[in-house]
């Protein structure tokens, strides 16, 4: 019988240990690995040790706001358009000074004369899409349309409509607003009544607001300044503790706010800050930008914006049968 068996009855002499009462064996404790005899004085090894942790990383952009610029080229924008402002109204000033017209006349002369204001206007748009076309196009080896926001309109059927939506909604929207400002008192002789009381300045100012407005103030308003903002804003809000969801939101809201208020802004002078129209165009301005943002590319704004000024400039034509019936006030 082997003495490991457990049917054996086991030892039973003087100084035996009955099975029934016998102690456990001690067992020898595993202690375990410390590291902080080992890492106590060699800091290198214990950062490498010590799991790295890092932020969530951040959501994607959309693809509207992903711009290859930041804030520095938003101020050296400014400047430019600043000094630019500045150098071409020197230059008016002094061509008419040659003109002989009084300092007190200089500015209604500026704003009524077709040539001087739709010639400096047309100057300023040059100036500020060389600007952007040089900085972020050239310097940087990119596109420049894509760059500033210019694809195309989404065609499935929850996508972000057709071509002639955009332009019959733009069309409605001047007549919108054009029945709102039938109620609005006017100033008298504002400057773009001046201008449309000839049949040369009437001309011109529908060829501008046609052909040259649309394009230029859609890429800088809701290709530049929009996505730059929103950009700026939902910045200020992550640093102020909003997640990047809610500061992106924030962002594009207060963009949208921001570019309609500027929009309408820009007008003023040429209804003569007449309130009541400013805050119409303000609104066109916003409405204008949230179709930049919900479809994601300028193509939708300008095409509401084409849409706007082109029902503007056919009615008119219409209203004046062909310009030969021009008001004089």
């Amino acid at each position: 019988m082997s003495l490991f068996d457990d049917n054996s009855p086991g030892p039973t002499g003087h100084g035996a240990i009955p099975p029934s009462s016998a102690e456990p064996l001690p067992v020898e404790p595993v202690l375990a690995e410390q590291p902080a005899a080992t890492l106590a004085g060699d800091p290198i090894t214990y950062a490498g040790s010590v799991p790295a942790t890092f932020p969530p990383p951040r959501p994607p952009l959309p693809e509207d706001l992903r711009i290859s610029w930041s804030w520095p080229h938003f101020l050296l924008f400014l400047a430019f358009v600043a000094i630019t402002l500045l150098t071409v109204n020197i230059v008016v000033i002094g061509y008419l000074a040659e003109q002989h017209v009084t300092p007190k006349e200089m500015q209604r002369v500026a704003e009524s004369d077709p040539r001087i204001a739709i010639g400096s206007s047309v100057l300023i748009f040059g100036l500020i899409m060389l600007f952007l076309y040089v900085t972020l196009s050239v310097l940087r080896n990119t596109s420049f349309w894509r760059s500033l926001g210019w694809r195309e309109l989404g065609s499935s059927p929850g996508g972000k409509g057709r071509p002639w939506m955009y332009l019959l909604a733009g069309g409605g929207l001047s007549i919108f607003v054009a029945a709102a400002g039938s109620r609005v008192k006017t100033a008298d002789n504002t400057p773009i009544q001046e201008l449309l009381t000839s049949r040369n300045g009437a001309l011109l100012v529908m060829g501008m607001a046609v052909l040259v407005a649309p394009l230029v103030e859609e890429t800088v308003f809701r290709g530049y300044l929009y996505p730059t903002l929103a950009r700026i804003v939902s910045s200020v809000s992550r640093f102020l503790g909003l997640k990047y969801s809610v500061a992106d939101r924030v962002g594009v809201v207060s963009s949208i706010l921001l570019t309609g208020l500027l929009f309408g802004l820009l007008h003023g002078a040429q209804l003569g800050w007449t309130f009541g129209f400013v805050s119409l165009l303000v609104l066109v301005g916003i409405i204008f930008t949230f179709a930049r943002a919900w479809s994601g590319t300028v193509l939708a704004s300008f095409l509401l914006h084409l849409g706007y000024n082109s029902t503007i400039a056919i009615t008119t034509i219409i209203a004046t049968h062909g310009f030969t019936q021009i008001p004089t006030h």
